[in-house]
């Protein structure tokens, strides 16, 4: 049987788990491997939402409440990172993410709580994980026409989820 204790540090080691899966997720791209860095970021989708599940269920601790989204900046910048190494995506778009990043993250460090995501914020990590999964869909898995498709519709979700970061951002700040 789980315990609430139990239960949170469940949610805390997938927390761990998808900042984690970065490196392998670089090493695989690095490769081409997509259709294993495509499995890579659906195990960190996963925890994800698994993770929020059950600290919303035994609630959640200050610790998951601060590393819950700096893992996903990780996992998420890491692969963002290498689609400007791939020249996919320029480098200054990548740029305007993570500074955004690291300023909601500061405003999170000093937040009570841990600054907990708001709506706009975790539709931004939703698009963000969207646009990732249509920009590494591998081609032997849909055919090359499909293929070059998704990238595109992926590119486009990587713009949108700037769009709702900054909003996010504005209103995280505004709250101060």
């Amino acid at each position: 049987m789980f315990t609430n204790s139990k239960l949170r540090k469940l949610a805390d080691s997938l927390t761990l788990l998808r900042a984690i899966i970065s490196l392998p997720l670089i090493v695989v791209l690095i490769n081409r491997n997509f259709s294993l860095a495509w499995i890579l970021l659906l195990v960190a989708a996963i925890s994800d939402y698994a993770d929020g599940k059950i600290a919303r269920i035994v609630g959640g601790s200050d610790w998951g409440a601060k590393m819950d989204p700096l893992a996903d900046k990780i996992l998420l910048n890491s692969a963002y990172l290498w689609l400007i190494c791939d020249s996919v995506l320029p480098f200054w778009s990548v740029w305007l993410l993570i500074t955004r990043e690291l300023v909601v993250s500061n405003w999170r460090s000093i937040a009570k709580g841990g600054g907990p995501a708001s709506n706009l914020g975790k539709a931004k990590t939703i698009v963000q994980f969207a646009s990732l999964f249509l920009i590494f869909w591998p081609p032997s898995w849909i055919g090359l026409n499909y293929s070059i498709i998704s990238k595109e519709i992926g590119i486009l979700c990587f713009w949108v989820s700037i769009f709702l970061a900054y909003l996010s951002a504005y209103y995280y700040l505004k709250k101060q």
